[in-house]
């Protein structure tokens, strides 16, 4: 029996070394990344604002990627960070594009990148910065979306680069807190600014879940914009037109 009783542990400890090893996503960018794809159709990146997880459910971007999984090719590639994370979805996006493994993207895998950012307060911000760490290394954007967008003291979050194809920006005027109201193109020749869109929330307020007092009293109109479903919606448009197989060259008009 106990011959038996090893011969038994043995072969389990063989069967789990043979077992495919599952992918492991960290959506906060602390720790495990996902392997490179062979095939990788669409990366879609968001960043939550301030200091919220990146699995919170109650904000805006984490919705709004749960919901983009529903729409979105399997072969996609889509994940949340939180802002001061930016660093790790740089590098989430060039192992996803390095599909030969070899440490240097080509021209040819820089050709296939097919990257949409977003992000709200703080995040909006951190969309900026790392389209222009993808510009520094010649991979293009399809689209950034900024969200009441608040730049640390330290940043700019108003000059899109010229690796993105298009932004928009979407920003409420009122309290404390409140977004960047006119974002632009660093070359008008490579860039589509398709607006600077207000949302007045003193004259449609939006009620939101998880809001604490000091939301409420403070800065209602920024946390308003995390779970506005009609802004959101308007984001999810912009998204969805670049998911076509021929994708049209939006005019800069006003969104209803």
């Amino acid at each position: 029996m106990p011959g038996l009783a090893r011969y038994r542990i043995l072969a389990a400890a063989l069967s789990l070394v043979a077992m495919p090893a599952p992918l492991l996503v960290a959506a906060d960018g602390g720790g495990a990344t996902p392997p490179a794809k062979s095939e990788v159709s669409y990366i879609l990146i968001g960043f939550v604002g301030g200091f919220v997880r990146h699995d919170n459910p109650h904000h805006g971007p984490v919705t709004f990627a749960r919901h983009a999984r529903q729409y979105f090719p399997k072969s996609a590639h889509i994940q949340v960070f939180e802002n001061r994370h930016r660093k790790a979805a740089f590098k989430t996006i060039v192992r996803l594009l390095d599909t030969d493994r070899d440490g240097v993207l080509s021209d040819q895998e820089k050709s296939r990148a097919h990257i949409m950012l977003f992000g709200q307060s703080w995040g909006g911000s951190a969309t900026v910065l790392l389209a222009e760490e993808l510009e520094h290394i010649g991979v293009p954007v399809m689209l950034t979306v900024q969200v009441d967008s608040v730049a640390k003291p330290w940043q700019r979050d108003d000059v899109i680069p010229g690796n993105v194809a298009a932004a928009a920006n979407f920003y409420q005027p009122h309290g404390i807190i409140h977004g960047r109201p006119l974002i632009r193109a660093a070359d008008g020749s490579k860039t589509q600014i398709l607006g600077n869109y207000l949302f007045d929330y003193k004259k449609s307020p939006v009620k939101c879940q998880g809001m604490s007092w000091v939301d409420k009293t403070f800065t209602p109109g920024h946390m308003e914009s995390e779970c506005d479903p009609h802004l959101w919606g308007q984001v999810e448009n912009l998204v969805r037109e670049r998911l076509a197989p021929e994708p049209t060259n939006l005019a800069a008009n006003p969104l209803p």
